[in-house]
C-alpha cells in the first residue's frame, strides 16, 4: 500500500511539472510534440523462452541526450523471491540512447512477468515515462540470473539476493513483478533535476522559430 501510495505521489509530481512547463509556454505543439512510443524488443505482452540481452524502446522521434543522471533510465523488474515480497530488478540500471531509441542490458531471472519502465527526454523537452509487461518462460538450460532488491543505479554494484544463478527448470510462472517506489522516486528525483535544462532548451528552440518566421516577408 504504501509503495503505491508513494508511486501515486511521484506520478503526480512529474504532472505538476508538466503543469509547470505548459504555465512557461511549453507545451506540446505540431511542431513540438512529446515522443510516442512505436516498437518494444521484446514485445508487450510477448512469450519470451530465451535471454534477450537487449531491452530496447523505439520513438518516433530522437530523444534527448542530456548526459549522466538526465532523467533518461530503465528499469526491467521480475518476481518476487519466496523471501521478499518487492519485484526483484535485473541489470546494471545503465543506458544508451541511439537517435529515436533507448535500451538497456539485462539477464532475466525466475520465470514469471517481467515489467520494463522506461523514461526519455522527448525532442520537445517533456519527459516521458511509462511501463509495458512480457512473460519470460525460458526453455530448459537457459542460464537464470540472480535479481537485485535494489533498483540498480549505473555504476554501482547491485545488492544482489542470496539466491545464486542457476539453469533454467520447468517451474509455474511467478507473480507479476511491479515497479518499487524507488524506481518513481529516482524518476521523479532525475526530471526535477534536468527541468531547468530542458526549459532552456526549448525555449531557445522556440524563440529561434519564432525569429525565422517574423523574418519572412508578408
Amino acid at each position: 500500500m504504501r509503495s503505491n501510495n508513494v508511486q501515486r505521489r511521484s506520478l503526480g509530481l512529474l504532472f505538476g511539472a508538466g503543469l509547470v512547463l505548459a504555465a512557461l509556454g511549453l507545451s506540446a505543439s505540431p511542431a513540438l510534440a512529446h515522443n510516442d512510443e512505436i516498437e518494444y524488443s521484446p514485445a508487450e505482452g510477448a512469450v519470451v523462452t530465451e535471454q534477450p540481452g537487449q531491452f530496447r524502446v523505439t520513438t518516433d522521434d530522437e530523444l534527448v541526450d542530456l548526459g549522466e543522471g538526465s532523467g533518461n533510465a530503465m528499469a526491467i523488474s521480475g518476481p518476487a523471491d519466496a523471501a521478499a515480497a518487492a519485484p526483484l530488478y535485473y541489470g546494471d540500471g545503465c543506458v544508451a540512447l541511439d537517435g529515436p531509441s533507448i535500451e538497456t542490458a539485462a539477464q532475466l531471472g525466475q520465470p514469471g512477468e517481467y515489467t520494463v519502465t522506461w523514461q526519455a527526454v522527448s525532442t520537445d523537452g517533456h519527459p516521458v515515462s511509462k511501463a509495458y509487461s512480457f512473460t519470460w518462460q525460458p526453455t530448459a538450460g537457459q542460464t537464470l540470473a540472480t535479481g537485485s532488491a535494489a533498483m540498480p543505479t549505473c555504476g554501482q554494484a547491485a545488492q544482489s539476493t542470496d539466491a545464486a544463478a542457476a539453469p533454467a527448470a520447468d517451474a509455474p510462472a511467478a507473480p507479476a513483478g511491479g515497479v518499487s517506489a524507488a524506481a518513481w522516486t529516482s524518476a521523479v528525483a532525475a526530471t526535477a533535476a534536468v527541468l531547468g535544462v530542458v526549459a532552456a532548451l526549448v525555449v531557445a528552440r522556440r524563440r529561434k522559430r519564432t525569429l525565422r518566421q517574423s523574418a519572412r516577408p508578408e
